[in-house]
């Protein structure tokens, strides 16, 4: 399948690498067109590799977070752009402390839809991706993104919204990433006990109380594309100040995943075409007189 268009939308750089990223890859290689458009820089981001916390990188991280990303698309094969707006950052304490002035969280709804909307109706995708109504999990720029996404994908295809943004796009599918799957690390900690080995990620699965449910039961799609893991890892590892290489992502081997999981997970959020559930591709139900 190639001649689509796939836009994946993200709050930060880096999400796009640990949110389907080995997805987009494959779709590239195959011959469709990817653009990740990164809706923040970044600037507030933490150095979460001991590694990068060096004189000279905190101060440029708007930057190195720039350098970073080029070079992560480069090892997807896709496309990137940025649409602007200033990372919310992480307020962490109790009580809460506010957000920083004029961050992205604190744009009014419609400021950045009609960035997005500009964006969706010059590159015109079929699809696009998104997070869940909760951020994936509950970042103030992760949970924009979905508000912003959501917006955008109806807006679009309204010729009464935003005239100045270009001639109207009807995106035919949306769908929301879903990377944290309770069931993916139970089969790798079974697959470790079938090989007698410790599990290296026993500790995180057994604070992952059950109550909480599995993403699992949201899940109406899965993308085949276990091949394109090395590739992921890669992209990963490019955003040096916030990827740790000796950290949890890289601790189950990659033939363990591609065995016993070699699949992204996503859930059809909004459809405008036919298809059946559950899927295999983005663009199931979608016609090749589509793809102009």
């Amino acid at each position: 399948m190639s001649g689509f268009r796939l836009m994946a939308v993200h709050a930060h750089p880096d999400d796009e690498s640990s949110k389907g990223a080995a997805t987009m890859a494959r779709y590239a290689s195959e011959g469709n067109e990817v653009l990740v458009v990164t809706l923040t820089g970044g600037e507030r981001g933490d150095i979460l590799n001991p590694a990068m916390d060096v004189p000279g990188i905190r101060e440029r991280m708007h930057d190195v977070r720039r350098e970073e990303m080029a070079e992560a698309a480069r090892i997807l094969g896709v496309q990137q752009m940025w649409l602007g707006f200033v990372d919310s950052g992480l307020p962490e304490g109790d009580p809460t402390p506010p957000l920083p002035p004029g961050c992205f969280a604190l744009e009014p709804l419609e400021v950045p839809t009609a960035a997005l909307v500009k964006v969706i109706r010059d590159f015109r995708p079929h699809v696009m991706t998104t997070y869940d109504e909760n951020g994936g999990y509950p970042h103030p720029d992760h949970i924009k993104c979905h508000e912003v996404s959501m917006a955008a994908f109806e807006a679009a295809a309204d010729p009464e919204q935003f005239p100045d943004a270009g001639r109207p796009w009807e995106v035919k599918k949306v769908y929301y990433n879903h990377g944290f799957i309770r069931k993916r690390l139970v089969l790798f900690k079974e697959e470790y006990e079938r090989r007698g080995e410790e599990f290296p990620m026993a500790e995180w699965l057994a604070k992952w109380k059950t109550e909480q449910g599995d993403l699992m039961a949201r899940v109406t799609t899965q993308i085949q594309c276990g091949d394109f893991f090395p590739q992921r890892d890669d992209a990963l590892r490019a955003h040096a100040t916030q990827i740790d290489p000796n950290g949890s992502f890289f601790a189950v081997p990659l033939d363990i995943q591609q065995k016993i999981w070699p699949t992204e997970e996503f859930e059809l959020a909004k459809t405008r075409v036919h298809t059946a559930i559950p899927e295999d591709d983005f663009f199931a139900g979608i016609s090749k007189d589509e793809t102009q």
